[in-house]
């Protein structure tokens, strides 16, 4: 099932072959007939949804607003004043007293906010599987998971209730669910989008991120979210825009990915590849060690301390309410010392640098989003071994400040999703996102 794009919608409500409410009305009639599918952690009361639909209409420069009546969810780690912020842990919810500036500004563009989704809980896993709540399965069905930690965001707008979502990502959790969903994941360079607002799960990698049916989608909620923001310390502006040339296509060795004995997964990115060259683009080869090497910083080094900052006085004085891994991963941060940490971060800046000289022949890196999948009693049965596996070609997009886009390219032999990923250096979203849309009409 697929929602009406965001120009369509756009068009419709300022056409007036539809209305917000119109609109408002079919979001709430989709989400009531799935019931409690573990998409949502809460949603606007259908009565409240039609109310600010009805006040968006009266406004008198609704027609001319960018997303007039555009619905969308957003993350239950990220603050909507008056709505309860639970980060899927409901004795650690609040009632946020304000709004995230991001979601502000889709407030201010005239979107409409439906509910908060989903989530691995405080953010901690890339599996969907990691809740107190219903666990969310993909729409391609098998008992497969949805992914996460954004794992509602990516079911929202693949199941056809909101055209976008907001989500996060400090590992892989904005580009995993959209794998497995099969949608649109953009993981922006860190500090173009404000992360105040955003509880952190490690604030000095966060970012938050957009999930879309199609990159149109994403290029429009992107140009309105990103902003420099004084309050936020690692704010910084946008970088140049796609310049036209033709973009390096940086391809490692096909004997350093990884699909986990997934022969399927394998073969259905081979013929990505494949087609790539056959059509002409500029391909070269590159290393793909430099970037493993950082991602195995990620959890088998001091970052997984950086969680306590927020969490350490909750998991002293309420760990039971924790669910039991997520209580076993802040846990093993305790662990860490401060030369652990300047050690890492010393071994981290040697990579960047090494990285940062194959940038000088490559403009995007282009890997599998994901190797392999998993159904939800796998993950039950080996919680941090696939949760690992999933963030194989993910967990170092931010410790070496990339910005990245999970893009869906068709499906494999046996029909499950096929993604690739697009990265960039920082700054380098743009470009990143020129290539993910040259690939999207490619798989078309």
């Amino acid at each position: 099932m697929t929602f009406p794009s965001i120009a369509e919608i756009v068009a419709a409500h300022t056409g007036g072959s539809g209305s917000p409410t119109e609109t408002a009305v079919r979001v709430a009639d989709a989400i009531e007939a799935r019931g409690d599918d573990g998409t949502w952690i809460s949603v606007v009361d259908r009565e409240d949804l039609f109310a600010a639909a009805q006040e968006l209409e009266s406004r008198p420069d609704a027609h001319s607003l960018p997303l007039y009546g555009v619905p969308f969810g957003v993350k239950d780690s990220i603050d909507v004043a008056g709505h309860r912020t639970t980060l899927a842990c409901p004795d650690f919810g609040y009632i946020a007293t304000d709004t995230a500036p991001a979601i502000t500004r889709l407030l201010e563009a005239g979107a409409l906010y439906v509910g908060k989704t989903s989530l691995d809980q405080f953010a901690t896993g890339l599996n969907g599987t990691r809740t107190p709540h219903t666990i969310p399965r993909s729409v391609f069905g098998g008992n497969m998971i949805s992914g996460g930690s954004s794992s509602g965001s990516a079911l929202a707008v693949a199941l056809g209730q909101v055209p976008f979502a907001v989500a996060t990502d400090t590992a892989g959790s904005g580009r995993v669910p959209a794998a497995l969903n099969g949608v649109v994941g953009f993981k922006p360079s860190r500090g173009l989008i404000s992360a105040i607002g955003l509880v952190p799960a490690c604030k000095s990698l966060d970012c938050m991120t957009v999930m879309a049916g199609c990159i149109d989608d994403i290029d429009r909620v992107f140009e309105i979210m990103a902003a420099p923001d004084d309050d936020d310390p690692w704010s910084r502006a946008r970088g140049p825009r796609y310049d036209g040339r033709t973009a390096r296509i940086g391809l490692p060795p096909l004997a350093d990915l990884e699909f986990f004995g997934d022969e399927p997964m394998a073969a259905a990115h081979v013929a990505v590849r494949d087609r790539l060259q056959r059509n002409g683009e500029a391909v070269v080869d590159t290393s793909l060690a430099p970037f493993l090497a950082a991602g195995a910083l990620l959890y088998q080094g001091p970052w997984v301390a950086e969680r306590l900052v927020v969490f350490e006085d909750f998991l002293a004085m309420q760990p039971d309410s924790i669910h039991p891994v997520v209580r076993e991963i802040l846990r093993s941060g305790e662990k860490y010392t401060a030369v652990d940490a300047f050690r890492a971060q010393q071994r981290l800046q040697e990579l960047r640098a090494e990285v940062g000289r194959l940038w000088r022949d490559m403009d995007v890196l282009l890997l599998p989003t994901i190797g392999t999948t998993f159904t939800v009693d796998e993950v039950l049965a080996r919680p941090i071994e696939c949760n690992t596996a999933l963030g194989h070609y993910t967990h170092f997009g931010n410790l070496l400040d990339l910005c990245g886009v999970a893009v869906p390219m068709g499906l494999t032999a046996d029909g499950r999703p096929c993604s690739v990923m697009v990265l960039g250096p920082a700054l380098a979203d743009d470009t990143v996102l020129h290539v993910a849309t040259a690939l999207a009409k490619e798989s078309l």
